[in-house]
């Protein structure tokens, strides 16, 4: 296959030939290598996850000045700071004498922070203000005139309190690269005058499965009957032992075929479905419709309350909205068959008692870790990398269904928001479309494709930085 740091020496890959994508005869297809070669994965983490943007963090994990929230951007170990002032810089999380990480917890709150194996001293701006023992070290002036300062990432950018980063400086802006999915997340951050937050607190697990996996099932609704059929069972329970006081989904209300579906794909790889609410009067926001409606507009309140969302940010951050779940999850791939997921529960911020109660036990009951459904998926992603090992059944059949209620461009309700997606799809709740998942595959093979002319094109050689800034003493 490939190495995963090229140079001009190194023959080119098509990446292409793992994409089946023939738009003139409606057949989208992806070969299972893409789950199971570890040079890819290699590949995926230099093109994809540190050549682009990639969430880091939300607002609320560092809302005070000294605070700090330590994340990665592919492989590289991140630490984001608000400094004094209240400004976001982001950092390699790596001491520039030894490489060590210097921020060793996920989060807290401090001015300095000081290396734990040789005590190197960095401020909130990312300065070395103090080297050990630096009076007698006998550092030539030619060392002392480096940069001893952790190195900076080379973008950082926030969207309504959602913080990206790129280890890439060369790359879009950050909202040309959200484009239409600022809107969703304005949907979220809307249903509040103050905003949306993170739930303190989250759950972390990793699954035997390749991180596209992940990606796919945000998106996937056909497999809810089958796959989380203990669920259903268990609800239906619930409701012949509690009659009148049962207060959770409707479970016969939510497989109504009369309901409205669809989806919508972006060039820069993110996706989103919805389906029809069958009971929008249980959501937690329909008290407040009257206020929303005269804050946000009559379009806007109806998207939030008449359907759920489920939508990726790619490639490593999704949102879901359903009924009154809100969940959020990052993803960061670990191999090419391990993933690491963190999922948190999203509230708007001021709601009710009543309505936070009612978010954080649906969250709890089904997303959850120990949840009625984060385990069905998780075994399902270990069965799906086991199966992808069958190397006679090289192609995947899981694109097809909503191939033709497929629109090139807006539909009637995009225009409804005034979007701008590559593709749009609707019909009813039993489509299960599974057009979305295009888009994720063709910003793969684009991210792919021109990260590696950019590593074929890249000067090998470095050096260390100098910088007129002495070392700290």
């Amino acid at each position: 296959m490939g190495n995963s740091s090229q140079d001009a020496g190194t023959a080119a890959i098509d990446f292409a030939q793992y994409l089946h994508d023939d738009t003139e005869q409606g057949v989208f297809s992806v070969r299972r290598d893409i789950f199971t070669d570890p040079e890819i994965y290699d590949l995926e983490m230099e093109y994809i996850f540190e050549s682009n943007w990639v969430f880091l963090c939300h607002e609320s994990q560092l809302p005070n000045p000294n605070d700090f929230y330590t994340t990665h951007i592919g492989r590289q170990p991140v630490v984001v700071i608000r400094n004094q002032q209240g400004e976001l810089n982001g950092f390699i999380n790596a001491c520039s004498h030894k490489g060590s990480k210097v921020c060793l917890t996920r989060q807290g709150n401090t001015k300095f922070h000081t290396c734990s194996y040789h005590g190197w001293v960095f401020d909130n701006n990312g300065k070395n203000v103090a080297v050990k023992d630096n009076e007698d070290a006998a550092y030539s002036d030619a060392f002392k005139a480096l940069d001893f300062g952790l190195k900076p990432v080379p973008k950082i950018a926030e969207y309504r309190g959602w913080i990206f980063g790129s280890i890439e400086a060369d790359v879009a802006p950050l909202e040309e690269h959200l484009g239409d999915m600022r809107q969703f997340i304005d949907l979220l951050v809307d249903q509040s005058v103050d905003g949306m937050e993170l739930i303190p607190g989250m759950s972390s697990y990793t699954f035997n499965g390749n991180w596209k996996m992940q990606i796919e099932n945000c998106l996937d609704g056909y497999h809810l009957n089958v796959a989380h059929k203990g669920f259903l069972e268990i609800t239906n329970q619930r409701v012949k032992r509690l009659g009148d006081k049962y207060t959770g989904p409707d479970i016969e209300a939510m497989f109504n075929t009369d309901l409205q579906t669809g989806s919508f794909g972006w060039e820069q790889g993110h996706a989103l479905f919805f389906t029809e609410n069958p009971a929008p009067e249980y959501r937690p926001l329909w008290p407040e419709r009257e206020n929303l409606q005269k804050r946000i507009g009559e379009a806007k309140t109806d998207w939030m309350i008449r359907f759920g969302r489920n939508f990726t940010i790619f490639p490593n951050v999704q949102c879901t909205d359903n009924a009154v779940i809100g969940q959020f999850r990052v993803l960061r791939p670990l191999a090419h068959n391990k993933t690491e997921m963190q999922i948190y529960c999203w509230v708007p911020k001021g709601e009710a008692a009543s309505a936070r109660q009612q978010r954080l036990r649906t969250y709890e009951d089904f997303f959850d870790i120990a949840g009625t459904g984060t385990p069905d998926d998780v075994a399902a992603y270990m069965n799906c990398q086991e199966g992808a090992e069958g190397r006679l059944a090289q192609w995947q059949l899981g694109y097809g269904r909503g191939q033709t209620a497929l629109t090139n461009g807006a539909n009637s309700l995009a225009d409804e928001l005034g979007l701008q997606p590559a593709t749009s799809t609707a019909g009813p709740l039993t489509m299960s479309d599974e057009t979305l998942f295009h888009a994720s595959y063709r910003a793969w093979l684009k991210m792919m494709t021109s990260g590696q002319q950019r590593a074929l094109d890249r000067p090998t050689k470095t050096e260390p930085t100098r910088s007129s800034n002495q070392a700290g003493s």
